[in-house]
């Protein structure tokens, strides 16, 4: 039996890597689209607090205080963590946003996406657009590379390259995307 198949396969044509920016920030993808809708709901308590920081003056300060009140607010009803300092560029997405916990020195590119009770822990820089599982673990200092993936249940604890599927405990790459008829290194 071969012990990492994976790896001898031919690697995989892109399939919706073309139509996700990596580098443009998708806004509409942190619209809040009910009045129940804790994950923009969030993200805009963060954006609207580090608004408020820059701003300054009595008014900031005084926007930072209620901005503080609602990002603790939903902070609890989701059960997750994610600093007020954090950087965070746009088009994160946060489906299900119980239990993400995000530590503040992370940085998150552009339209990523990240489920349920997944751990940036330490220094993780995500490039644009990484679809991290639900229940992954990242254990800093990492990069992950744009249009990556990152399955449900890993444990990264190394540097992931652009366009490759990480999966297991540890990950291991499995998959590395095809562009243009040639595989980005």
């Amino acid at each position: 039996m071969n012990e990492s198949p994976a790896l001898e396969q031919e690697p995989r044509a892109l399939q919706h890597h073309e139509t996700v920016s990596a580098t443009e920030p998708d806004w509409s993808r942190e619209d809040i689209r009910a009045f129940w809708d804790p994950g923009p709901k969030l993200l805009r308590s963060i954006r609207r607090y580090q608004k408020a920081q820059v701003v300054g003056g009595f008014l900031g300060r005084l926007a930072s205080k209620y901005w503080v009140l609602n990002h603790r607010f939903w902070s609890v009803i989701t059960q997750c963590e994610i600093h007020l300092h954090t950087s965070i560029e746009g088009g994160l997405r946060l489906p299900h946003p119980n239990g993400v916990v995000i530590h503040q020195h992370c940085k998150i590119g552009p339209n990523c996406l990240i489920f349920q009770q997944v751990t940036l822990a330490d220094i993780v820089e995500l490039d644009g657009h990484v679809d991290i599982g639900a229940g992954a673990k990242i254990l800093g200092p990492v990069t992950i590379g744009k249009h990556a993936q990152i399955g449900a249940n890993a444990v990264v604890t190394a540097d992931i390259g652009d366009y490759e599927t990480a999966v297991g405990i540890p990950a291991r790459v499995i998959a590395k995307a095809v562009v243009s008829g040639s595989s980005k290194e």
